[in-house]
């Protein structure tokens, strides 16, 4: 079983966040947050909130199939930011001149998966003939 979380429009750089995701790709759900709670860069916050939303998405999913899941049993098997929209503005500088800066924002997105659903994902990605 798989659940997703997105958030988009987030105002933090693809860069720095990506630093934060590598941190949690393949760790179980509960270490990510461990994790994500005592890392001191300011995109782990958004990121912590983002992977307890796929975590309660995993438990309604779940619920609406009957089936009963353990937290402890959910890993992030998918993590990946992608570069968002960019807002420009000016600041004004020295001798009437204008200086470009740009404000970067960011789609972050976090699947979580029961082992069993890696385990699938793993031979089914090797038996793939290119």
């Amino acid at each position: 079983m798989e659940a997703v979380a997105r958030v988009r429009h987030i105002r933090v750089t693809p860069m720095k966040a990506r630093r934060v995701v590598n941190l949690i790709r393949g760790k179980q759900a509960s270490e990510a947050m461990a994790i994500l709670k005592f890392a001191p860069q300011q995109a782990s916050d958004p990121i912590f909130k983002l992977v307890q939303s796929a975590v309660a998405n995993a438990k309604v999913i779940a619920d609406k199939q009957n089936l009963s899941i353990d937290e402890d049993d959910l890993f992030v098997s998918r993590a990946f930011v992608d570069e968002g929209t960019t807002l420009k503005r000016f600041m004004p500088r020295a001798q009437g001149r204008a200086f470009k800066i740009l404000k970067r924002t960011s789609h972050i997105t976090i699947v979580v998966a029961t082992p069993d659903e890696l385990a699938g994902a793993k031979a089914s990605a090797g038996t793939r003939s290119n």
